[in-house]
């Protein structure tokens, strides 16, 4: 008796064996991929800079990876003779071998292409992923071919195994979230990775002994039409290419949304990639039963109907965390549930396109990964054009209403396929397109101060006195010339120290323990405050600004207190990754390293904090030179400065630290400060008391004075069994939101 001979009960119960195979593997090997992407997307940012041009290059880095990957795939499903598993074990062997050495190899071409052009290092990221991403990328289209060989359905295969597969990453997601990265950090989520891999691997080997996938026939089609493509192929190709566009476009509006309101927490991002992860994975699922259960005809209605209900979901989601935000960490519930269910959408899509485009037979490996190509084309086109253009020249709102029209077109463009009466094609079109008007006129009025609802958690009476919306982040300023920087705290506009709101004595003490700070680099720019006031140290002949988010220079000419430092001919601002600016300027040489570094738990903080930043800092210090940076009060950054440099002090919520003793001098300091000129005006007027007052009193201060000074013995004692921070732990950032730190 042949294969297809084999009686109805006795096949469905092979079917659910392999089925069952096949997705325990594939739900397993989509663990591992999602945790080498987030832990080279963080070792890639830390050598490229985490500034907007080097975080697109290796997003679309990894897309086009996983794009050619499942080219190659569909072309070995065309192959004969080739069995499944053991394919898959050697791609997660392979995958597995480039994970362990990974982190070294980045970090080793990183060195040897520092000073390369931004064309050059694009190159280089697509060519440092272009292994590891291929051979994930392959594994879809492989296993979709076989899958298809025994069920005769493409649309179902490609949901299951799309819904396994990134089922498995959003679980990777809480994974590295809640364990991997707080408490094993890169090395160990890296190896973590690697043995899930052999473990795939090996079970695929044994899978394989004990169910060969021997090459089946494909069974007869159904009657209600399944196996067979009802739409041509070029325009499935570029729906899916649509589609991809329009999903990574949400999901980096939705991340820009979350992380905003979340203050740049490292965790946001993880968490919400998860849920979008969870949501494309549960739409391919629901598709995938559709395209089981329901004739064609009825398939693509339902596949027209995801999309505008999609847009629903999409032009809501402002108007909802700007009318929820009173509820403080609630509105991240309804932001979470809110992200999973516009994904849910979206994530239909595929396994839609699949069914009604690609045939059941030979050729379904390959033609599944010509349409996951496209798919991944989209996607990437997505993260260039919305993550570097589109954020650069719209706001949220804006964006969010751009992208319900752009999933309009793509509804209307489904909604033309339907094989069905005119009038109701009508009455589709007209719904999708009420849907994208509605969006066009609702979602603006409705998100009215979502921004500072947001940061404020609640409903609040102002607006903002200034906004800067770019590809850098959100900076906005509130009336009373608070800044604030992607949802946190970055400052004021203050330059007084008689009326010292922002901790302004801080950049003022510089003469205090370095007695020529004749040259001196700052790393972040933000209100210009702390620019203003060490550009008019007499003592300074030089301040290099290295500032990542150019929208600073456009709110500080707008205000007189801080304008000036913009024409200083003393002054430089450069815009770049103030880490990756120092890696590739090793021949500059400061006499003062200066850095007000925002909040020790936000996403990427430890990149300033690290002790092999301090050492890279160290390589660009004049001799006595200091490195002179803020700690947020962070006892694991304090006692990492004392244990990376053998001198040092905590001056108010700094540290100040150098290779040699540091000539503290109150004397000097006072002498400084009385000849402060600023704009023309004397800082501090002998004639006044109060201001004699107050510098009687800094002159008063020394090292006895623990509220303002402590020396590193001291911090070190403090805090013992602190940890310190470095790359491969990162920090606090993974910890603080665990309520660990």
């Amino acid at each position: 008796m042949t294969t297809l001979d084999l009686p109805v009960a006795n096949d469905g119960a092979r079917l659910s064996t392999w089925a069952k195979i096949l997705c325990a593997l594939f739900f397993f090997s989509g663990f591992p991929a999602l945790i080498y992407q987030l832990t080279w997307q963080r070792e890639l940012f830390r050598i490229f800079g985490v500034n907007s041009e080097s975080v697109t290059i290796v997003i679309t880095a990894f897309m086009l990876g996983l794009g050619l990957g499942s080219l190659a795939g569909g072309w070995v499903s065309n192959r004969r003779g080739i069995s499944l598993l053991p394919l898959l074990a050697v791609i997660e062997i392979m995958t597995a071998a480039f994970g362990i050495v990974s982190l070294s190899v980045f970090e080793q071409v990183g060195a040897l292409i520092v000073n390369w052009s931004l064309p050059a290092m694009a190159a280089v990221n697509l060519l440092l992923v272009i292994v590891p991403t291929l051979l994930m990328g392959a594994t879809l289209p492989i296993l979709v071919s076989h899958l298809v060989r025994r069920s005769g359905q493409v649309g179902n295969a490609v949901g299951l195994l799309y819904y396994v597969n990134t089922l498995g990453a959003g679980a990777a997601c809480v994974v590295c979230c809640i364990v991997l990265f707080p408490f094993l950090g890169m090395h160990g989520a890296v190896f973590t990775a690697v043995g899930v891999n052999v473990a795939v691997a090996i079970g695929a080997m044994a899978a394989h002994a004990l169910h060969p996938d021997e090459p089946r026939a494909v069974p007869s089609m159904a009657e209600n039409g399944a196996g067979e493509a009802i739409v041509a192929m070029r325009p499935v190709l570029l729906l899916a290419a649509l589609g991809g566009f329009i999903s990574l476009s949400y999901e980096i509006f939705l991340f820009r949304t979350v992380s905003y309101a979340s203050g740049s927490s490292a965790t946001a991002f993880g968490l919400t990639l998860a849920c979008f992860l969870a949501g494309i994975a549960g739409g391919a699922q629901s598709a995938g039963k559709v395209c089981e259960t329901l004739p064609q005809a009825d398939a693509m209605r339902k596949a027209a109907d995801e999309l505008v209900f999609a847009n629903l979901l999409g032009l809501l989601f402002l108007p909802a965390m700007a009318h929820f935000a009173w509820l403080g960490s609630g509105v991240f519930v309804i932001a979470m549930v809110m992200v999973y269910l516009i994904a849910r959408r979206w994530g239909s899509l595929l396994p839609y396109l699949a069914q009604f485009g690609v045939r059941a037979d030979d050729r379904a490996g390959m033609q599944t990964g010509l349409l996951y190509f496209a798919n991944i084309l989209g996607s990437a086109a997505g993260a260039i054009l919305t993550g570097f253009v589109l954020t650069n020249c719209l706001t949220l709102v804006q964006i969010a209403v751009l992208l319900v029209i752009a999933g309009t077109a793509c509804a209307l463009a489904v909604i033309a396929m339907l094989d069905v009466a005119r009038t109701e094609r009508l009455k589709r079109a007209a719904v999708a397109v009420g849907v994208s008007v509605v969006a066009v006129v609702v979602t603006p009025l409705l998100s009215e101060r979502v921004l500072e609802n947001l940061l404020f958690k609640g409903t609040v009476d102002h607006a903002f006195g200034h906004v800067v919306e770019n590809r850098g982040g959100i900076i906005t300023v509130d009336t009373d010339g608070t800044v604030f920087g992607n949802g946190m705290y970055d400052g004021r506009f203050n330059t007084r120290l008689q009326d010292d709101r922002n901790g302004i004595i801080r950049p003022y003490a510089l003469s205090l323990f370095h007695a020529s700070p004749r040259d001196v680099l700052m790393i972040g720019l933000a209100s210009g405050s702390w620019a203003q006031v060490i550009a008019n140290n007499p003592a300074v002949n030089s301040l290099t600004v290295v500032e990542i988010n150019p929208g600073y220079v456009d709110l500080i000419a707008q205000q007189p207190e801080v304008a000036s430092v913009l024409g200083n001919p003393k002054v430089t601002i450069i815009k770049d990754d103030g880490r990756r600016w120092l890696s590739h300027h090793p021949e500059r040489r400061f006499d003062a390293i200066v850095s007000n570094t925002t909040w020790n738990f936000r996403a990427n903080a430890a990149n300033l904090l690290s002790t092999e930043f301090l050492k890279l800092g160290q390589q660009h210090l004049n001799p006595h030179g200091i490195m002179f940076y803020n700690t947020t009060d962070s006892a694991r950054v304090q006692r990492t400065a004392c244990l990376a440099f053998p001198y040092g002090a905590r001056f108010t919520n700094h540290m100040v630290v150098s290779e040699t003793p540091i000539d503290w001098n109150f004397s000097r300091w006072r002498q400084t400060l009385e000849s402060y000129v600023i704009d023309g005006h004397n800082e501090f007027d002998s004639q006044s008391a109060d201001d004699r007052v107050l510098l009687d009193s800094l002159a008063t201060v020394d090292q006895s004075s623990q509220h303002m000074i402590e020396g590193c013995p001291e911090v070190l004692a403090r805090t013992a069994g602190s940890q310190s921070i470095t790359d491969d732990n990162m920090g606090t950032e993974w910890r603080h939101y665990l309520g660990m730190e």
